[in-house]
This record gives structure tokens, C-alpha cells and sequence, in this order.
């Protein structure tokens, strides 16, 4: 069985204190947690494998050591084999969208779980894994995920937008987040891009008339049962997925009429994250975040870093650089390179969930 941590453990005994040398070492920590007989990162679950394995292609994507590659590539290529059998409930979600994943020439309905997020999560994962290798079957497997999701249009909400799993119940915001940015990515990758487009933009539209962005312009976490903004929490995660999406959507389409939006967005959530050192915390911190709540802010700050290459911006910048050097100053220990959940630090929980996301900033910041 493919075990890819062995060339990860020497690479990261060199190197200067850079930010390339400081995610090389966090990959190799990464990899330490890496179970080549599940496809997945033990100590965390299965939608938080999906980033673990987006960090990993987001590094090979901007790193190009050869090992680097070389364990990003053997990863995908081990989890796409025998990831499936880690699916905590494969069979949760009902016939139609599993008729529809596998129609095409890869069985997507592997990588369903019954919750919609959970499943765009890994169609992001395995578009990351494609820009880094161009494997067409990679791409096939987001695009069939996605398949599934349309199926699930429209919401409970009647107008748009897709419930948050095969029982529903609840609209939320993270949910129709990943759909939006799911249909915005595949616009720059697949052959039939106009219809992701329009997908994308109907996506887009439902989503900021819907209620989830508040007058402040942060979004909360969902809708009532008579589709108004439910007032709960300001999850990081929530702020950034839109941003990668609306950047993915202005590549795709060259319109930039959306920008604005997605900066108001950006400089809100700012405000609202981000302490006096601006390092990005979430509201759960420092002993209450759960083994979902400690994936949040990575997946923010590398939103954000794609909103920041389309549209830039000194105070995005300004976070993913304070988020990187304070991760890896007050947020490490030492002896082993393993991060934890509190960027500003003192180091408490780690895991490989708390691990990978604050990897995000230490990728967001080599550029």
C-alpha cells in the first residue's frame, strides 16, 4: 500500500526559514497523520480529508520541489483508489442523484455522503487534484458530484438554492456557498463551460437575494423555516467560500460587476475575524471549537488569497501574511511542526483537522 510520508520526513529536515520552507514543513507534519490504507488523514473526519487534500494541491500548485508533487500526486492517486470505503454513510442519499453521479464514466456516488456540503467539499478536493496533475477522471468525479447537487435544486426555499442534505429540513449558507463555487470552478475547467456559467451566475443571484448576507455584509449560517436570515453564527468558512467562488465566476465570465460584492464581503468579515494583530480567530476559540469549527479559518484565508489574486488588496494581504507568521511563531510546536486551532496562539488542541487548516495560511502567504 502507497505510503506517502517517508520522502516528506528528510525533505523537511533543510531548509531556510521561508514561507515555501515553512508549509514544506507543515506538509511533512501533515503527512504523519496520513492513513495510506484509508485515504485519509486519521484524527479527523471525513469532509475535513477533502481539505487536507486541497491544502496538499494548493502547495503543489505553487511549490515546485519535486517531492512536493511527487506525495501530492501519490496522495490523490491512493485516496482516489480507496478513500470511498472511508465514506461514513455511502448509501445515504436517495436514488435519483445516485442514478445521475453514475451515468458518467466514474462513479461519483462514491464520494456522496447524504450531505450536500460534505459532497461539494470533495468536488473541490478533486479539482484541486486536477489542476495539479490534469487527470481527466479527477475533473469527471467533480463534475458527476456536481451532477448530484443540481439534482437537489431548488431548496425547501422554493426559488433556489439547494437544502443542506437529503433530508430537507434546513437552507444554509455554507451549503449553497459550495454549490456556487463548485458550478464557479468548473466554469474554468470544463469543456462545457458556459453551462457551469450559468449555473454559477443563477447560483450567485439566488444566493445574495436570499437573506444569508446580512445588512453588514457577513453571512450567517442559514434560514428559518419561512427562509429569513436566522441571526446564528458568523462561521469564518461561511465569509470565505463566497469570495472563491466570485473570483472563479469573474475568471470564467470577465464580469466584473460582482467584485464589489465579494470586497464588502471580504472587508466585513475582516472586521469581524480578524483581532488587533489581524490574525483571523473564530468566535468558538480557544476551548469550544468542535471537530468541524476547527476546519473554519483556513478554508477562509484560502478564499480569500483567490479573491486576492483576481481583485487585490493591501488588507488581504495584510491577514494572510498576519495569520502565516502568527501560526507559525505562536501557534506551533516546535518539536514536531504540528499547528493548532488558536493562530494567535498559545498552541492547544492539534489534530489533523486544526493542522491542515492553519496549513492554509502558510500556503496562502508563499505568493
Amino acid at each position: 500500500m502507497l505510503s506517502p510520508v517517508l520522502p516528506l520526513l528528510l525533505a523537511s529536515s533543510v531548509a531556510a526559514d521561508t514561507a515555501v520552507s515553512r508549509a514544506e514543513a507543515a506538509l511533512s507534519a501533515l503527512q504523519t497523520w496520513y492513513n495510506g490504507e484509508t485515504g485519509m488523514w486519521n484524527t479527523c473526519g471525513w469532509w475535513n480529508g477533502a481539505n487536507c487534500m486541497t491544502v496538499l494541491a494548493e502547495l503543489a500548485l505553487v511549490d515546485d520541489a519535486t517531492w512536493v508533487n511527487d506525495t501530492a500526486k501519490g496522495v490523490f492517486a491512493n485516496t482516489y483508489a480507496v478513500g470511498p470505503k472511508a465514506n461514513p454513510y455511502p448509501d445515504r442519499h436517495n436514488e435519483t442523484y445516485y442514478s445521475s453521479a453514475s451515468k458518467r464514466s466514474v462513479d461519483a456516488s462514491l464520494w456522496l455522503d447524504g450531505s450536500y456540503d460534505d459532497d461539494a467539499w470533495w468536488a473541490l478536493a478533486w479539482i484541486a487534484a486536477y489542476d495539479v496533475t490534469g487527470i481527466q477522471e479527477y475533473l469527471d468525479t467533480a463534475k458527476g458530484i456536481f451532477e448530484s447537487l443540481s439534482n437537489a435544486w431548488p431548496s425547501k426555499c422554493g426559488n433556489g438554492g439547494i437544502d443542506s442534505d437529503y433530508t430537507h429540513v434546513y437552507v444554509n449558507a455554507v451549503t449553497n456557498e459550495l454549490f456556487f463555487s463548485v458550478a464557479a470552478h468548473l466554469a474554468n475547467r470544463a469543456s462545457d463551460r458556459k453551462y457551469y456559467i450559468d449555473w454559477a451566475t443563477k447560483q450567485w443571484k439566488w444566493f445574495n437575494s436570499s437573506g444569508l448576507i446580512n445588512e453588514n455584509y457577513t453571512i450567517n449560517d442559514g434560514l428559518t423555516n419561512d427562509c429569513k436570515n436566522n441571526g446564528a453564527a458568523l462561521w469564518s468558512y461561511n465569509q470565505g467560500i463566497v469570495l472563491g467562488g466570485l473570483a472563479e465566476l469573474h475568471r470564467a465570465a470577465h464580469n466584473a460587476s460582482d467584485l464589489p460584492t465579494a470586497k464588502k464581503i471580504a472587508k466585513a468579515a475582516i472586521a469581524a475575524l480578524a483581532d488587533d494583530n489581524n490574525v483571523i480567530r473564530e468566535s468558538c476559540e480557544p476551548d469550544d471549537c468542535d471537530a468541524n469549527a476547527t476546519q473554519f479559518k483556513g478554508i477562509f484565508i484560502r478564499n480569500l488569497k483567490l479573491l486576492h489574486s483576481v481583485a487585490p488588496d493591501d488588507a488581504y494581504a495584510k491577514v494572510i501574511n498576519a495569520s502565516a507568521n502568527s501560526v507559525w511563531n505562536n501557534d506551533r510546536n516546535a518539536a514536531n511542526n504540528q499547528l493548532g486551532v488558536v493562530w494567535a496562539g498559545p498552541v492547544g488542541q492539534i489534530d489533523a483537522s486544526t493542522h491542515s487548516s492553519a496549513m492554509d495560511a502558510l500556503v496562502a502567504a508563499i505568493e
